[in-house]
């Protein structure tokens, strides 16, 4: 490939690289981010959902263990 061409789709692919960062930012731009008071207000809910199912799982992962020993005793 002469010079030329190659200096040509050099400045296309950088072209491509500087238009999806650009793009990517605009995007971010729009983006309605949560305030701090919110984000911790959902991490705190998804906190408590996450423990509350570990509890129900880990019972009932109990209780069948302890019904299917029963069984297979």
């Amino acid at each position: 490939m002469p010079k030329v061409e190659k200096s040509i789709e050099r400045k296309k692919r950088t072209n491509k690289i500087t238009l999806y960062f650009r793009e990517t930012v605009g995007e971010l731009k729009k983006v309605n981010w949560p305030t701090r008071r919110e984000a911790l207000n959902l991490t705190g809910i998804v906190l408590l959902v996450v423990i509350g199912m570990t509890a129900f799982l880990g019972l009932l992962d109990y209780t069948f263990t302890e019904f299917f020993a029963l069984i297979l005793s």
